[in-house]
């Protein structure tokens, strides 16, 4: 069964107690570029329902999924003007700063459980801090926006090689591109919303995306192969505009610091949920297969140079010294 039902309208989360609690609570809007089913929206209505739970009738929290307030990055300008007053953003983030960019480098991590071990040894700390200080903005949560896989029509793709001659829609920026190129892809500028008719047609032969992407706009109908590649991981990031905390009491400004951090595990139990549902699913109409990591992180290996070069080693150091095969 989902774990969130799906609404065209916006979410309001807050508990049905006393009629006269919501003339008093004060309205926040929790904003994003992406849909229902992602779990950056089952990561606010988790805030938002805990934030009731300790601070009860104070807020009335309205989550607004799909771009409805803006693509990405409307949200970001919006959130360091303090014209609204939360976002739960991913890539957009990276944006901010080179450094950031860490983030976009091909097969960073393993798995789920090296994300959570290189975050916990200092790299979520380190991230936050760099955000607020280049971005004017408030970091109430660093969570998952997931790993990105490639769905194709061809063949699985266990070996860099297996890319070879592919039409491949990416996003992501000529970096991206040019890792796909690297090993022999042939990158594939489609709007993300004509995908599904670009797959189906031949106008590209796959296309990379999170798996909640390829769910939503239900691609696997019409492609054969899901490819769990995990060649890029990116983190979620809720957000609060600086207007709105220094507007809070002590007591509401705690909360919500304290409530973005210890609903973190729950966030990240939540989205491998949400994934592991929607790969059950599409596993019904595709052949799924795991890619041999290693393989393609030797091939992509070049990729790193540029990085360290000009940003330094210091954010890879959190990522390879919890490192395990």
């Amino acid at each position: 069964m989902r774990l969130f039902t799906r609404t065209a309208m916006a979410v309001i989360v807050t508990a049905a107690t006393a009629t006269a609690a919501w003339a008093d609570a004060r309205e926040v809007r929790i904003a994003s570029h992406v849909s229902e089913f992602s779990p950056l929206h089952a990561q606010s209505k988790l805030f938002a329902e805990e934030i009731e739970n300790r601070l009860p009738g104070q807020f009335v929290f309205k989550l607004y999924p799909s771009g409805q307030l803006g693509k990405e990055k409307d949200l970001m300008a919006n959130v360091q003007a303090g014209a609204i007053e939360m976002i739960n953003v991913a890539s957009g983030v990276m944006k901010l700063d080179r450094k950031l960019g860490v983030f976009d480098l091909p097969w960073l991590f393993y798995n789920r459980e090296h994300v959570r071990r290189a975050m916990a040894a200092g790299l979520e700390d380190a991230v936050r801090a760099r955000i607020e200080e280049v971005g004017n903005v408030k970091v109430i949560g660093v969570y998952e926006n997931g790993f990105r896989h490639v769905l194709n029509t061809k063949r699985p793709i266990t070996e860099p090689f297996d890319l070879d001659g592919l039409k491949i829609r990416i996003s992501g920026g000529k970096f991206r591109q040019g890792v796909f190129q690297q090993i022999g892809a042939q990158p594939q500028s489609v709007s993300w919303g004509e995908t599904f008719t670009a797959l189906q047609s031949g106008v590209v032969d796959g296309a990379e995306a999170a798996i909640y992407g390829f769910y939503e706009q239900k691609q696997f109908e019409v492609a054969k192969y899901l490819s769990l590649t995990s060649h890029v991981y990116t983190p979620s990031f809720l957000l609060s505009s600086k207007r709105f905390m220094d507007s809070l009491t002590d007591e509401q400004r705690t909360a919500f610091v304290e409530v973005g951090r210890a609903i973190t595990d729950r966030a990240y139990q939540i989205s491998e949920e949400l994934e592991q549902e929607y790969i059950a699913e599409m596993s019904t109409k595709t052949e799924l297969n795991a890619a041999e990591l290693v393989k393609f992180q030797a091939a992509t290996v070049k990729s790193y140079d540029a990085y360290i070069e000009s940003q330094g080693y210091d954010y890879l150091k959190f990522v390879r010294e919890t490192a395990k095969n």
